[in-house]
C-alpha cells in the first residue's frame, strides 16, 4: 500500500467515493495525554498541564478520523495545510489547507460551518464536497467530538497555502452532480448504538463505521462508487489493491484470528499472521498504533461479531498441477529465505503466508501488487524499522508470477482459486511496472 491512495478511491460515475485510507505523514496526532505528535517524522513534544481538555480530546479524534494523512502533502507540506492530489479515474482533487489561517484555511469559519462541511459534505459556501472527504461516514461523528475536534483544529498553526482544490474536468468540475450521488448514497443517519449491544461493540461500531471510516476501502463500490448493498466490509478494490474482508468470516475474513491478534495488527502493524503494508500500513502508522487499547480491542470485538461473506473454503490445487510445480520452484528461489519454506515468515519483518485470510480472496490483486511492485510494512513505534520487500517486476516474467501466486493462495492450508499470466499482465500495466529483463517485451 504504497503512500496511501486514499485517494483515487472515486469511482463514481460522476464522482465518487472512497477516500481517505490514510497516509504516511499524518502530524500532530495524539499519542497519549501530554504528548503530540508536531512533525510529519512523529517528533513528541509535550502539551501543558493547562491545556484545554477539549483540545487534548480533539486531538485523539483527529488521529481517529486520520485527518492529517489527506491534509498534509508529503512532499515538504506543513501539517494540514492540504495540496496533496488525490488521483482519480475523473481527474485531480487537491486536499484543501484546513489549518487555522484565516485566508487560505479555516481560521475565518464558525464552528457550525465546519461541523457541515465534515458531517454534510457541504463547503462554506453552500457548495457540494466531493465524497473522497469521507462525510458519508463521519456523518456519525458524534456532536461532542465534532466539538472537540474543531477545538482542537483551532490550535494548529495557520499556514498560508491557498489550494484550489478541484481540478477536476468537464463536466466532473460541476459540484452540482454531487446533489445525485447524495441523494442516491449519502446516508445521514447518525450514529444509534444497539440496544442489544454491549458498550464495548457499540464503541467499536462507532469508530469503524464513523471516524476510521473502514467501509471506504473494505466495501465494494457499484460503478457509481456508493457501497455496494449487503457486502459491508467484505473487501473492496482500490488504487491496485484489495482491501480485504474484515469480517467474521474464517476463511477470507478475520473470524480465524483472536482478539488478541487484531489488536497486536492494528497497534504494531504486524502479528503472526499478518504484515500491514500498503494504505493499511499507512493507516496503522498514522492512527490505529496511536489508538488505546480499550478502542482497539472495541474495534476487534465489533469487526469479529459482524456476520460475513458466504465465501468458503474451496479444495485447493494440487502440487502435481503444472502451475503449482512452477510456482514451488519460484518460492523456493525467490520468497523462502524470508518468508520460509513453511510459509510462516518472520515475526513483524516478513508476512505470514500459511493460513492467511487475505491471500485467499477471490481476488489476488494484492498478492500481484506487491509482488511485482514491493512495499515496506507499517512502521511503529514498537517495529520501528519495519520490513520491506523489493519490486520483483524486472525478474519474474507475468507467467511465473501468476504460477507463484497460484502457489501461494493454494499450500500451507490456503485454497484459492488459480492465477493467470493474464491476470499479472493488466496489474503491471496498470502500476506502469516494467516487463521481465530482458523478456521481449522490456526490449521492446
Amino acid at each position: 500500500m504504497k503512500r496511501r491512495h486514499k485517494l483515487a478511491s472515486m469511482t463514481l460515475g460522476g464522482l465518487a467515493l472512497g477516500g481517505v485510507v490514510g497516509l504516511v505523514f499524518a502530524a500532530q496526532t495524539l499519542v497519549a495525554p501530554g504528548q503530540q505528535t508536531d512533525s510529519a517524522q512523529g517528533v513528541k513534544a509535550p502539551v501543558t498541564t493547562t491545556e484545554d481538555p477539549a483540545v487534548t480530546r480533539g486531538r485523539y479524534v483527529a488521529i481517529a478520523g486520520d485527518c492529517a494523512a489527506c491534509h498534509t502533502d508529503p512532499h515538504g507540506g506543513k501539517p494540514f495545510a492540504g495540496g496533496y492530489a488525490l488521483q482519480t479515474p475523473f481527474g485531480k482533487l487537491l486536499a484543501s489547507n484546513i489549518t487555522s489561517d484565516k485566508t487560505t484555511g479555516i481560521g475565518a469559519w464558525t464552528e457550525a460551518e465546519f461541523t457541515r462541511a465534515v458531517r454534510e459534505g457541504k463547503g462554506r459556501e453552500g457548495e457540494n464536497l466531493y465524497p473522497a472527504m469521507p462525510y458519508n461516514a463521519y456523518v456519525k461523528v458524534s456532536d461532542q467530538d465534532m466539538h472537540d475536534l474543531w477545538a482542537y483544529m483551532q490550535t494548529v498553526p495557520a499556514v498560508d497555502n491557498k489550494v484550489v482544490s478541484n481540478q477536476l474536468p468537464f463536466p466532473f468540475n460541476i459540484r452540482l452532480m454531487m446533489m445525485g450521488w447524495n441523494l442516491l448514497f449519502f446516508d445521514k443517519t447518525p450514529f444509534v448504538p444497539v440496544a442489544s449491544a454491549t458498550t464495548q461493540i457499540n464503541r467499536g461500531a462507532y469508530l469503524v463505521q464513523g471516524l476510521g471510516h473502514c467501509a471506504a476501502c473494505h466495501t465494494a463500490k457499484n460503478f457509481l462508487g456508493g457501497d455496494k448493498g449487503g457486502a459491508f466490509l467484505q473487501g473492496g478494490d482500490l488504487a491496485g489493491w484489495h482491501a480485504p474482508e474484515i469480517t467474521s468470516n474464517p476463511y477470507v475474513g478475520i473470524g480465524g484470528w483472536t482478539q488478541a491478534q487484531v489488536v497486536q495488527y492494528l497497534k504494531t502493524g504486524s502479528n503472526d499472521v499478518a504484515v500491514a503494508s500498503g494504505p493499511m500500513a499507512e493507516a496503522v502508522t498514522n492512527s490505529t498504533q496511536h489508538m488505546s487499547d480499550d478502542d482497539l480491542v472495541a474495534i476487534a470485538t465489533y469487526l469479529q461479531s459482524i456476520p460475513g461473506s458466504s465465501a468458503t473454503k474451496p479444495q485447493p490445487l494440487t502440487a502435481t498441477q503444472s502451475a503449482m510445480k512452477q510456482g514451488a520452484n519460484v518460492y523456493a528461489a525467490n520468497c523462502s529465505a524470508c518468508h520460509n519454506s513453511d510459509g510462516k515468515g518472520i515475526s513483524g519483518i516478513a508476512a505470514g503466508l500459511a493460513n492467511n485470510p487475505a491471500l485467499q480472496s477471490a481476488n489476488a490483486q494484492t498478492l500481484l501488487t506487491t509482488v511485482l511492485q514491493g512495499g515496506r510494512g507499517a512502521v511503529t513505534q514498537s517495529n520501528p524499522t519495519s520490513g520491506a520487500m523489493p519490486s520483483f517486476a524486472w525478474k519474474l516474467s507475468d507467467s511465473q508470477v501468476a504460477s507463484l501466486a497460484t502457489y501461494i493462495r493454494n499450500t500451507w492450508g490456503n485454497a484459492a482459486p488459480a492465477v493467470n499470466a493474464d491476470q499479472v499482465a493488466q496489474v503491471r500495466k496498470d502500476l506502469s511496472l516494467p516487463a521481465q529483463l530482458g523478456s521481449s517485451s522490456a526490449a521492446n
